[in-house]
C-alpha cells in the first residue's frame, strides 16, 4: 500500500515537474514518513523523479529542435554544479542551505512575474538581455546545479526565472530547456547518490514508475497552456514551495 501511495505521488510530482519545477516538495516529505533517514530520502527522491525529468524534456522536444549546440554548455555548467551539490549532501548540514532557499524561491516567483516587463524596457533602450554572452548564464546556473544536486525543490521555478530573463523571453521555450537541464541535474545527483549507497530501491522504483508517467502527462498539458496561464501557475507553485520552506526552517 505504500508503494502505491508512492506511485501515485509520482504521478502527481513527475507532472508538476514538467509543468513547473517542485515535485520534491510533495515526494520527499512522503519518503521521510515511509521511514527513511534524511540523506536516504533525498537521495531516493532523486533517483525516482529522474526519470519523470525524462520523460518531461521528450515532452517539449518541438520547443527544443534546433538547440542542441545551445543547450551544451547551459546543460554542462549545470551538471557540474549538480555534481559538487551532490557531493555536498554527505559534507553539510542541510540547514546551510535551507535558511536561504525560501527567499531564493520568492526572488524567482519575482522574475517570473516582471521577467518580460525587464527584458521589453530593455529593448526599449536598445538591451537585449536574452542576447547576452552565454558566459553570463553559465555561473547562475552552475549555482542552481549546486542546490538541484544538495536537495533541488523548486529547482525549475528559479531555472525558468534565470532563462526567461537571460536565454528566451518565450516561457514554453525556457520551461522545454529548463526540462532538460533538470534531466542533467537530477541525472547526475541519482548517480552519485546510487554509487554512494543511500538510495532506497524500492521506493525510488515506485516512484520512477509514477513520475514517468506523469511527466508523460505533465509535458503536453503545460505546452497548452496560454504563457500568462503558466506563469501564473509557476508563481503559485514557487510562493507554496517557499511557504513550505519558511515552515521548516
Amino acid at each position: 500500500m505504500e508503494l502505491l501511495l508512492l506511485v501515485g505521488a509520482g504521478i502527481v510530482a513527475g507532472a508538476v515537474n514538467a509543468a513547473v519545477g517542485s515535485g520534491t516538495l510533495l515526494t520527499y516529505p512522503l519518503l521521510l514518513a515511509y521511514g527513511l533517514p534524511p540523506v536516504v530520502a533525498n537521495g531516493t527522491n532523486c533517483a525516482g523523479l529522474a526519470p519523470g525529468n525524462l520523460f518531461g524534456a521528450w515532452g517539449y522536444r518541438r520547443e527544443l529542435a534546433g538547440r542542441r549546440r545551445e543547450l551544451v554548455p547551459l546543460a554542462a555548467s549545470t551538471g557540474v554544479g549538480a555534481l559538487l551539490g551532490a557531493l555536498l549532501v554527505v559534507l553539510l548540514p542541510a540547514s546551510v542551505f535551507e535558511r536561504v532557499v525560501p527567499w531564493f524561491i520568492l526572488l524567482a516567483c519575482l522574475l517570473v512575474l516582471v521577467g518580460p516587463r525587464v527584458t521589453a524596457s530593455l529593448k526599449e533602450r536598445g538591451i537585449d538581455s536574452t542576447s547576452l554572452p552565454r558566459h553570463v548564464l553559465l555561473p547562475l546556473l552552475f549555482g542552481v546545479g549546486v542546490y538541484a544536486g544538495y536537495f533541488g525543490a523548486a529547482q525549475g521555478v528559479i531555472m525558468i526565472a534565470a532563462l526567461t530573463v537571460l536565454f528566451d523571453v518565450d516561457v514554453q521555450r525556457s520551461n522545454a530547456v529548463k526540462n532538460v537541464l533538470q534531466v542533467v541535474s537530477n541525472g547526475i545527483a541519482a548517480v552519485v547518490f546510487a554509487v554512494a549507497g543511500v538510495v532506497a530501491w524500492a521506493p525510488a522504483l515506485a516512484l520512477a514508475v509514477g513520475a514517468s508517467v506523469g511527466g508523460a502527462v505533465g509535458a503536453p498539458v503545460a505546452r497548452r497552456m496560454p504563457a500568462p496561464a503558466l506563469r501564473g501557475l509557476i508563481v503559485v507553485v514557487g510562493i507554496i514551495a517557499a511557504a513550505v520552506s519558511f515552515v521548516r526552517m
